[in-house]
């Protein structure tokens, strides 16, 4: 058994246990109707555990060179862990035997009009990666531990559909995680309380 995935898993369900008020959503500026998708958080199980992130191609017709976890929309009679387990084996080559899943943790309803289940586990470290170029440009895999600190989520501000908006942004690196991916992120952080509990 791995030490990494007993403690996220005590984190997680201690963490989802209580009601957690004020987590990030863009619930109300989406559209009447959302789309059900699924995202993989994948924690690569090291010393120093890092998460699998990646760069959309700067072709792409919907969120050009944004980063992003690997997901996408459920396909029909799946959940959101089979959705996540599929985008990861088609956008990285991961397969899902290779996977560990501890739990989906809170749905984040964005602007454009999803659904996002964010799915968090254990992949074993320095997996064979093997991106498909259409939707993945490059990956990387900045610390857990830096990106669940909230003394690294920088708030923002940006003008949108004719008024401000509020976002967060991290930074790592040179790797600007921002939008929907730094708001789970930033959700996440919130439920593990990694910082203040991982060491218990």
């Amino acid at each position: 058994m791995s030490a990494l995935f007993d403690r996220l898993t005590r984190l997680f369900d201690e963490g989802h246990g209580v009601e957690l008020p004020g987590l990030r959503s863009d619930a109300g500026l989406a559209p009447p109707e959302v789309r059900p998708a699924a995202v993989l958080i994948a924690v690569t199980d090291r010393p120093e555990p890092g998460v699998i992130l990646t760069h959309r191609p700067e072709g792409m017709r919907a969120h050009p060179g944004q980063v992003a976890f690997p997901g996408g929309k459920l396909d029909p009679g799946e959940d959101a862990v089979a959705a996540a387990l599929r985008e990861a084996h088609e956008e990285l080559g991961i397969n899902a035997s290779d996977v560990r899943v501890i739990g989906a943790s809170d749905r984040f309803v964005t602007a454009t009009g999803y659904d996002v289940t964010p799915v968090l586990a254990l992949v074993p470290p320095d997996l064979p990666i093997v991106p498909d170029p259409v939707e993945v440009a490059a990956w990387f895999e900045p610390p857990l531990a830096f990106l669940l600190d909230e003394a690294n989520h920088v708030h923002r501000q940006t003008e949108w559909r004719g008024g401000v908006r509020n976002y967060l942004e991290i930074e790592w690196q040179g790797h600007r995680i921002w939008g929907v991916t730094a708001a789970i992120i930033a959700n996440l952080s919130r439920r593990l309380a990694w910082l203040e509990r991982a060491r218990d």
